[in-house]
């Protein structure tokens, strides 16, 4: 039984569990272990920094208060209610596999990239990249823009973090799932329906991944990524709305 006196008293175990994760992690990072994010936050696979392990401990690093605050905040409205429905195993599942659908959209974009920049996918070998310094030097190099060898370092030198993939899965099984419930956003004065919110989200996501503005340091296609497994898996499970939303 669980002690509803407790912060996460009430709470389904899955996304008790998760929480309380992701808060030791941005903790031990913030406070304990300040490298934290460089061991395991996750680096494009030919980086030098890149390790197996990233593939999952990605998920439970984040880039500061704000990140952590929102992506829990997100997990804590929404997780409760999706965990009811799939159950605690499907929904642990949906959970890990749209953090790692995020994953692997992100990876294709920046393979792409990195073979528009050097014409190849793995590209270490040609730039001598350092990490800790967060510079690289070769004949991959010679030819490129400044902007153009700022890009290919946010790739190799900087890792991702961030649950946000696994929170646009859940965003879009809440929107499939209760599209016409009525959400209530800091930024809007007024509510709105799942169904109208989550996929104009969706779009600007995409446009800002497209845009690439100078000094976004977001992940966009990761979000994506999560997104668009998740409304696959919901597909693939065959998941129904509750008759009363239906």
């Amino acid at each position: 039984m669980l002690n509803n006196s407790s912060p996460f008293g009430g709470l389904p175990p899955v996304v008790k569990n998760l929480l309380i994760m992701n808060v030791l992690c941005f903790i031990g990072g913030a406070f304990i272990f300040p490298k934290a994010n460089m061991l395991f936050g996750v680096y494009y696979p030919d980086s030098p920094a890149f390790h197996w392990w990233q593939i999952f401990t990605y998920m439970f690093m984040h880039g500061g208060f704000t990140h952590v605050f929102f992506n829990m905040f997100a997990l804590f409205m929404f997780g409760p209610i999706l965990e009811q429905i799939l159950g605690s195993k499907r929904f642990i599942n949906y959970y890990l596999i749209t953090g790692l659908g995020a994953l692997a959209l992100q990876f294709a974009v920046q393979a792409y990239e990195v073979h528009s920049l050097t014409g190849t996918f793995a590209a270490s070998h040609q730039m001598d990249v350092n990490v800790a310094q967060q510079t690289a030097i070769g004949p991959a190099l010679q030819d490129l823009s400044q902007d153009q060898i700022n890009n290919l370092l946010s790739i190799y030198v900087f890792p991702m973090v961030g649950a946000s993939g696994a929170i646009f899965g859940l965003l879009v099984a809440f929107g499939y799932l209760f599209p016409n419930t009525e959400l209530y956003l800091f930024f809007i004065p007024v509510p709105i329906k799942a169904k109208i919110f989550i996929p104009i989200y969706i779009i600007l996501e995409l446009f800002l991944g497209v845009s690439k503005f100078a000094g976004d340091s977001v992940a966009h296609f990761a979000h994506l990524g999560g997104a668009l497994f998740g409304f696959i898996l919901i597909k693939v499970w065959k998941i129904k709305r509750p008759g009363l939303w239906g």
